[in-house]
């Protein structure tokens, strides 16, 4: 593995190549799972984190010119990131290397469509084989350099641009919530606790947020709205109301009585992170001569954006591909949750035939008579006796069911492999500062900034549309 690395990311990373690759062998693997003192489906998410990361930090090392001569010079010229006539966006190693990723993820989700229950022979696949499933993501990254550059380009121009969006707009729905999830869950613990942490913690997070939010704003008008700038201060204005009025229609009387948890915690989440997106974005608006920028002529401070930016990016990467992926679909009974099924008090499922051995192992009885309500969920935790729990760690905690769903997973993690190739690529705009052969600059064009703006602006949308649907379609929203 060590070998192959060395031919892609040239001779000098042969020895960081041989390192990632022994670091993803599979005793390696097996032994991380085992040593994060984690469950079993966690562990498996986490090895596709680190798959991921690793993709990205390459294809963000071939941005680099140098990287790119080093390239062309260990192939004879074969291989060629740049093209001179400027017909060609970006850098095309980036796409190629996130192509890779996302065939990886693509092919790993069709096989195994349906897989819903972790002893599955298939399921194997998602939670095991790590050294050959390396290898083949590693094939693929070789392989996708030898594709034709028109097929790139055109995946690039097109599919991953289009995926992108679709990553965006997921990451902006779990942010939503997330932002309702966690107000809802201090207010159920503040009502169950009989001291006040949990109303310390919601009110004073929700203050915090709201001066984090303020203290933007103040910046963007102090440092990005100066004389000319007239694009910043409709941008850095046109949110502040925007964070008015969603706070507003969230303490509104009708939003209160819809759901009564509905308030200025949510909001605060809301706001800060939209403020933040206006902020990236006015600070990362190109060079043109203006000074709507002054960062942009700070080599230091320049240097420290770019590194936030791409810090927060594989952060909202790892989050949203965790929550997006676990939350598309669940197929399992978990933290002993039961919910009955519509039935009146007195009736009584029956099971008209008895599971033989041979058909039927007894965990699967066991299971199908929890789903059918005639019996209860403890007693899955009961079956000390089957045979087969012998074979399961102590941490696996899909000895019951899958705990997400492994193909929606990995659609996800595809998507996510086109947003980041995206992001790299500033959109396909990519664009290396002159007499700055080392410095690779993320976010500093016009697509970025304006995805930015954009994805506030949708931001906003969705958390309004989520205070207002259950006032305005009462029927459908009965249970919010």
């Amino acid at each position: 593995m060590g070998a192959v690395l060395s031919f892609l990311a040239l001779p000098a990373l042969g020895g960081i190549g041989s390192i990632l690759a022994s670091c993803f062998s599979a005793a390696a693997c097996s032994l991380a799972c085992r040593s994060c003192n984690c469950n079993n489906s966690i562990a498996t998410r986490v090895g596709y984190a680190l798959i991921m990361l690793v993709n990205s930090l390459l294809a963000w090392v071939l941005l680099s010119d140098w990287a790119s001569k080093r390239l062309e010079n260990a192939t004879h010229g074969y291989l060629q990131l740049n093209c001179k006539d400027a017909s060609c966006y970006g850098n095309l190693g980036v796409q190629r290397i996130g192509f890779a990723l996302a065939l990886f993820h693509f092919i790993l989700g069709a096989l195994l469509i349906g897989v819903n229950d972790s002893r599955s022979k298939r399921a194997a696949i998602q939670n095991g084989w790590w050294g050959p499933k390396v290898v083949v993501w590693i094939a693929l990254v070789v392989a996708s350099f030898f594709i034709p550059t028109g097929f790139i380009m055109s995946y690039g121009n097109y599919t991953a641009l289009i995926g992108a969006g679709f990553f965006i707009l997921f990451g902006l729905i779990l942010l939503v919530d997330f932002a309702h999830t966690w107000s809802e869950s201090c207010i159920s613990k503040w009502e169950q606790s009989d001291t006040n942490k949990w109303q310390f913690i919601l009110i004073g997070s929700t203050s915090i947020m709201y001066l984090g939010a303020i203290i933007l704003t103040g910046i963007m008008y102090g440092y990005f709205a100066g004389s000319g700038c007239g694009m910043n201060i409709f941008w850095i204005t046109f949110n502040m109301i925007l964070a008015i009025a969603v706070t507003v229609i969230g303490i509104m009387p009708s939003v209160q009585e819809a759901n009564p948890r509905s308030g200025l915690a949510q909001s605060s989440m809301v706001v800060i992170y939209c403020a933040y997106l206006i902020l990236s974005a006015v600070a990362n608006e190109p060079d043109e001569g203006t000074n709507c920028n002054p960062l942009s002529k700070a080599r230091g401070t320049r240097t420290t954006t770019v590194l936030m930016g791409a810090i927060f990016t594989f952060l909202a990467v790892a989050y949203s591909t965790s929550r997006a992926a676990t939350q598309g679909g669940k197929a399992t009974l978990q933290n002993g949750e039961y919910s009955a099924l519509h039935s009146s008090e007195n009736d009584v499922p029956l099971v008209s035939s008895a599971p033989g051995a041979t058909s039927m192992r007894r965990s699967d009885a066991l299971l199908a008579a929890v789903e059918s309500g005639a019996l209860p969920v403890s007693a899955l935790d009961d079956d000390d006796d089957d045979d087969d729990d012998t074979n399961y760690d102590t941490k696996d905690d899909e000895k019951n069911g899958v705990q997400y769903n492994y193909t929606f997973f990995h659609l996800v993690f595809a998507l996510a492999a086109m947003y980041i190739s995206m992001v790299l690529t500033n959109w396909n705009t990519y664009k290396q500062p002159e007499g700055e052969e080392h410095l690779i600059l993320i976010g500093q064009s016009w697509p970025a900034v304006w995805v930015k703006v954009v994805s506030s602006w949708i931001c906003y949308g969705l958390y309004g549309f989520s205070l207002l649907a259950p006032v305005i379609f009462p029927d459908r929203f009965a249970d919010y």
